[in-house]
């Protein structure tokens, strides 16, 4: 098992030995989406040069359910074998730039698949879950979503599960959680966390967007911030130009340091309008929720034109050169730092 000596060594090997080649040889991790999978998305994959995926497997199902979720992924992995594969660690990566694939990795935007049994946390880990979120939008068991009014931060069942997280390599992801719950989980983990798909409060007021004092304390314990771009949390929503984010991005460099930073897309291609309210509402109230949105902005919103789908990594790579960050800054952003961060956090602790 690599230390954290050796995972350093490990990257800075492997940043040089992608630097000397050509652009496209970089590597691209997209730490979220949640896309209506087909062999089409998985082929424009491949043409964006996608090396690894953190794909949502569960919103607001059981345990049941997402083992089903699970199943119909294994169908995927027999269909597409030339396309994706299965990923369960960082090496998995490496395998899947050598074949020409998409490594596959497993997260749950909420801890209903554990239902209200901390075994569970194990089970999810072992078929195949990497992250999860301790909570969505609303209070769960375990913390205060950043929906709700009043954020009494981890629960015990909440600080319990943490630590079980830890202990069994399940990455905590607080992107959907309110301030406090966020801070007190980056406090108590020790393992970093994760946002895996947010952006600064200060460039987009949006209610998810991410508090100057969240980045820090996520940050400042090792963590990481995937960049969103799904158009409400953007400034100027679908005509938020590539300039102004790359810009963030920048800015952001400079606040919490680059090695803390990815892209955490959110994106969710070809979802019929019904799958946004499924992720807003699940099954706890009878009316709609508009989420950051509103009844005029019912359903998916437009992707920026310089973003469209998985084949636009590229311009964002241009975009974040164009600002002045370095080669190894542009190669974290892109992919380095989410290598890094799992070699060091999917895997259980010795016993």
């Amino acid at each position: 098992m690599l230390g954290e000596t050796g995972i350093g060594n490990l990257w800075h090997a492997f940043s040089k030995h992608s630097l000397d080649g050509q652009k496209d040889s970089l590597m691209r991790i997209d730490g979220l989406q949640y896309a209506n999978w087909s062999e089409k998305i998985f082929r424009q994959m491949r043409k964006g040069n996608l090396d690894a995926v953190h794909v949502t497997i569960a919103y607001h199902e059981n345990f049941r359910e997402t083992v089903l979720n699970f199943e119909r992924w294994n169908r995927w992995f027999e269909t597409c074998p030339d396309l994706i594969m299965k990923g369960q660690s960082a090496a998995d990566i490496d395998t899947a730039r050598a074949t020409g694939r998409t490594a596959i990795f497993f997260g749950l935007q909420n801890p209903s698949p554990i239902e209200d049994d901390i075994g569970l946390v194990e089970i999810l880990h072992t078929l195949g879950a990497r992250f999860m979120q301790l909570t969505y939008n609303n209070q769960s068991l375990l913390a205060t979503g950043c929906y709700e009014d009043e954020d009494t931060g981890l629960t015990r069942m909440g600080k319990q599960v943490v630590r079980e997280m830890n202990r069994v390599g399940l990455v905590v992801d607080m992107s959907h959680s309110a301030d406090r719950s966020t801070i007190e989980a980056a406090e108590l983990s020790d393992r970093p966390i994760a946002i895996t798909h947010a952006n600064p409060h200060a460039w987009h007021p949006a209610r998810r967007n991410k508090s100057d004092a969240v980045l820090r304390a996520v940050t400042e314990n090792g963590g990481m911030l995937g960049f969103s771009l799904y158009p409400h949390h953007l400034k100027d929503k679908s005509n938020c130009t590539l300039v102004s984010f790359c810009e963030m991005i920048a800015r952001a460099a400079d606040l919490y340091g680059p090695d803390h930073l990815g892209i955490g897309s959110d994106l969710c291609q070809d979802q019929p309008d019904s799958v946004v309210e499924w992720m807003r509402v699940g099954r706890w109230t009878k009316e709609i929720d508009y989420g950051e949105g509103s009844a005029s902005e019912a359903g998916f919103p437009a992707m920026p034109d310089w973003f469209q789908d998985s084949r636009d990594f590229g311009n964002i790579e241009t975009g974040l050169r164009a600002t002045g960050l370095g080669d190894s800054e542009v190669a974290g952003i892109m992919g380095g730092n989410w290598f890094r961060f799992f070699a060091q956090n999917f895997k259980p602790r010795p016993m």
